[in-house]
């Protein structure tokens, strides 16, 4: 866990709306998700709702526009905290290397990170790059991987990523998984 305080971060960054707005990449599959976002249980949605009690929470995430995690996971995350209350930045992953630098998965810089901090800066937990059962297929492909200079890594990489993509599934079907995560992550504040 990073021991960051990324106080120096809030109001740094772009509104989810600006972020969409300015996507240079990828903006209507952006919008697409986005769009379709739909909640599965009315539960999670009263959740998320009611964390307008709360006024000690702070988002920023981390994200680049040509990062197809980034395009799959952040429209979710971007629906599941509009109607919560709590001030929401994007921060450009190639402008706050620093901050990346304090976020690394498995040593390399991997986006989007939602970093949920209190107001004073301290972070609290963070999210990210993907859903955790879409990742397992990363972190084994890193194991037994370890040389990104060995001549077959590209290939092998290509492999992970395909699996990767059929892990998230068609359409909208990893929402709810991002949507439960966030929440297990928010309620152990």
């Amino acid at each position: 866990m990073s021991r960051t305080n990324v106080s120096q971060y809030f109001g740094k960054g772009l509104s989810p709306e600006q972020f969409m707005e300015g996507m240079e990449k990828n903006k209507e599959a952006f919008r697409s998700g986005y769009d379709q976002f739909v909640w599965n249980r009315e539960e999670d949605r009263e959740y998320f709702e009611s964390l307008n009690h709360r006024d000690d929470l702070h988002v920023l995430i981390l994200a680049a526009d040509w990062c197809g995690d980034v395009v799959r996971n952040v429209p979710v995350v971007f629906r599941a905290l509009e109607n919560s209350g709590i001030p929401t930045e994007v921060l450009i992953l190639e402008n706050h290397q620093a901050l990346m630098d304090d976020f690394l998965t498995m040593g390399g810089r991997a986006v989007p990170i939602v970093i949920f901090a209190d107001t004073g800066g301290h972070v609290l937990g963070h999210w990210g790059p993907r859903p955790a059962h879409v990742q397992q297929i990363m972190i084994g492909f890193k194991r037994e991987n370890p040389d990104r200079e060995a001549d077959d890594y590209q290939e092998k990489i290509a492999v992970a990523r395909k699996e990767m993509a059929e892990k998230y599934g068609e359409g909208t079907e990893v929402h709810p998984v991002i949507v439960q995560e966030l929440r297990e992550l928010i309620s152990g504040f």
